[in-house]
C-alpha cells in the first residue's frame, strides 16, 4: 500500500499527523498534493465518532512536507487493536519518522481549564490492552522500550511554537482508558493519585506501535471539558465538540507553527 500512496504525489513525508478531536482545521491550512478517504485504503476503518473525516492527505504545511490522518479509529468502536493501530504502521512504511499526535481530553489537574492545551510528557495505559499483543511483528521488538516514548526534542519545539503563537502549552501525564463511558468521579480522583494530568480515550496505542516502529513521537491534548467530579456540568460529546471549533484557530497556528520549527531542524523535512 506504501508504493500505491506513494505513487499519488512525489512528495516524500517525513513528518506524520494524526489529528483527532478540536485539530481537524488544521487541515484547511495544508497545501494538498494527494487526498483518499479512509474507505478507500485497504486496511484502514472509516471512524464513525462525529469530528473525525476519515481522510488522508498528503502534501505541505508550511515549509514541512507531511502525511496527516484527519480522524482516527477508537478501540471502543469495536475493533482489534490492530485495526486500531494499523495506520501508523503505514505510515511508517511511507518513511515517515517523527509522529505527532492529538486528541482531545478531559482535565484532571485543577490547572487545566477547557480550551487550554497539553504536551504530553508521559502516559498511564488503563485501556486494558496492549497493541502488541498478538503474534510478533518481523523485524520489530516485541518488548518496546517506553522510558521516553515522548521525544523531550519534539516537546521543546512544541513549546516554543506554543510561546510564539501565544497559545496556553501546558505538560503533564495522559491517562488512556477504553471508553465509550465517561469516567466516573471515583476514577478521576484515582487517576489524579497516580499522577494523571488529563484523560482521554484514544492516542496511547499509536504511541506504543509508533515506538515500536523507531519514530519520535509528540502528542498534544485539547481540554475540552473537565473530568468527572471537576465541575457541575454533565459530561457530553458535544461539549468536546463545541469547545474543539472554539479553540480552532490557536489548534492550528500551534501545529502550523511547529513544522516551520520543524522544518528548520531538519532540512529533508
Amino acid at each position: 500500500m506504501a508504493a500505491q500512496l506513494l505513487a499519488l504525489c512525489p512528495l516524500r513525508p517525513r513528518l506524520g499527523l494524526i489529528l483527532g478531536s478540536g485539530f481537524a482545521h488544521v487541515t484547511d491550512q495544508i497545501q494538498v498534493a494527494a487526498e483518499v478517504p479512509f474507505r478507500q485504503l485497504p486496511g484502514f476503518v472509516e471512524p464513525r465518532v462525529p469530528g473525525h473525516e476519515g481522510r488522508m492527505l498528503i502534501g505541505q504545511l508550511g515549509p514541512a512536507r507531511v502525511v496527516a490522518l484527519s480522524g482516527r479509529l477508537h478501540f471502543y468502536e469495536g475493533y482489534p487493536m490492530q485495526v486500531v493501530t494499523f495506520p501508523v504502521r503505514v505510515l511508517a512504511a511511507l518513511g515517515v519518522r517523527t509522529l505527532l499526535l492529538t486528541n482531545a481530553a478531559g482535565g484532571i489537574n485543577p490547572r487545566l481549564r477547557p480550551g487550554d492545551f497539553m504536551r504530553v510528557t508521559d502516559h498511564i495505559n488503563l485501556m486494558g490492552v496492549n497493541p502488541l499483543c498478538g503474534p510478533a511483528e518481523a523485524g520489530l521488538t516485541r518488548f518496546v522500550d517506553l522510558t521516553q516514548a515522548y521525544d523531550p526534542g519534539l516537546g521543546r519545539l512544541l513549546s516554543l511554537a506554543a510561546r510564539r503563537t501565544r497559545v496556553r502549552l501546558r505538560t503533564g501525564v495522559y491517562v488512556a482508558v477504553s471508553g465509550p463511558s465517561y469516567e466516573t468521579p471515583a476514577e478521576i480522583r484515582a487517576f489524579a493519585r497516580l499522577g494523571a494530568d488529563a484523560v482521554g480515550m484514544s492516542t496511547v496505542p499509536e504511541v506504543i506501535v509508533a515506538r515500536q516502529c523507531g519514530l519520535a513521537v509528540a502528542a498534544v491534548c485539547c481540554i475540552t471539558n473537565l473530568a468527572a467530579g471537576r465541575s457541575r456540568q454533565p459530561l457530553s460529546h458535544q461539549e468536546v465538540l463545541d469547545t474543539s471549533r472554539r479553540v480552532a484557530a490557536s489548534a492550528t497556528g500551534l501545529l502550523t507553527e511547529f513544522t516551520r520549527l520543524y522544518a528548520q531542524l531538519y532540512a529533508d523535512a
